[in-house]
């Protein structure tokens, strides 16, 4: 559901500005083309979990995690750290590649508009790179290698030196878009309650539990339209076969204009009768859509 949502505000988004080019892959295949053919990316966008397993290939494909940076760009605070995390079992002994907290570096200094400081530091590192003289363990391996002090040192020695082969990007200051302090509520021009969710604790099946919702409701301007476990349809019978829980969306839908809260309240009283429920949502519709989820299955 999460990663969804995230899809449709994205596409949202992306109508708002029709000069870039946007796409949607799923992350196996995504993965797969990185490798494949990684030119095809300018900006991935994605949610944390996703962005922490790509930025990890990702960084192998430029030499390893010990190249890789980020920063981590808020309205007010900005945050900066190499991809990689932490490494306690390195700690102390020299070994490690300072590339990516290098460039880390650099990409704070560009933050801060220090954009003359980051192209020295950005040059002379890819000077040091070029030379080959002095890299780390990562690289060459352990016989040539050298310490993260060396390295740092070579880097340091190469400041003022430039690429005859490689240049550094064009950069411009970075605007974070300001952030509305006003609230943003929805305002449809209507909205009806059409329905009700119920979550109910019971030790039955599907099939009694409906049932037995069904009987609560002969008389109320309401018919049992599911009930799902663990976001799946199980009534009516939608041919899933899944390990139960005894916690079930129990959701009803008005046949009538629209759920009066008196309607509301009768049918919490009948359930209550018989089962423990957690937790009641009403269901609006918002101009002609629906302002609800639906269960796998559901119709």
């Amino acid at each position: 559901m999460t990663e969804g949502w995230f899809q449709h505000i994205f596409e949202d988004i992306a109508r708002e500005y029709p000069d870039i080019e946007s796409n949607h892959l799923i992350i196996d295949n995504c993965a797969h083309q990185l490798v494949k053919a990684p030119e095809q990316f300018d900006v991935i966008v994605t949610t944390n979990l996703n962005g922490d397993i790509i930025s990890d290939l990702a960084s192998g494909l430029v030499g390893g995690l010990g190249f890789a940076p980020s920063g981590n760009y808020g309205h007010e605070v900005a945050i900066f750290e190499p991809v990689h995390g932490t490494a306690p079992k390195y700690a102390g002994k020299n070994v490690i590649n300072p590339t990516a907290m290098i460039l880390t570096a650099v990409m704070m200094l560009r933050y801060l508009d220090e954009f003359e400081a980051a192209e020295a530091i950005e040059q002379a590192l890819i000077v040091t790179l070029e030379e080959g003289k002095a890299l780390t363990r990562d690289v060459v391996g352990d016989e040539r290698a050298v310490s993260t002090t060396a390295f740092t040192d070579a880097i340091i020695a190469n400041l003022g030196r430039r690429s005859a082969t490689w240049t550094s990007r064009p950069y411009r200051p970075i605007r974070i878009p300001e952030q509305r302090p006003e609230f943003d509520p929805v305002r449809p021009a209507q909205r009806r309650t059409v329905g009700i969710d119920i979550i109910v604790e019971a030790s039955e099946p599907p099939d009694v539990l409906g049932a037995h919702l069904e009987a609560f409701i002969n008389d109320l301007p309401l018919r049992l339209h599911l009930i799902s476990s663990r976001g799946l349809q199980v009534y009516p019978e939608a041919n899933t076969r899944i390990d139960y829980v005894d916690h079930w969306r129990c959701r009803f839908l008005t046949t009538d204009r629209e759920v009066a809260i008196p309607t509301v309240l009768a049918l919490v009283e009948r359930i209550s009768t018989r089962y423990r429920w957690g937790r009641v949502q009403l269901l609006y519709e918002m101009d002609g859509q629906p302002g609800f989820t639906k269960a796998q299955g559901e119709d």
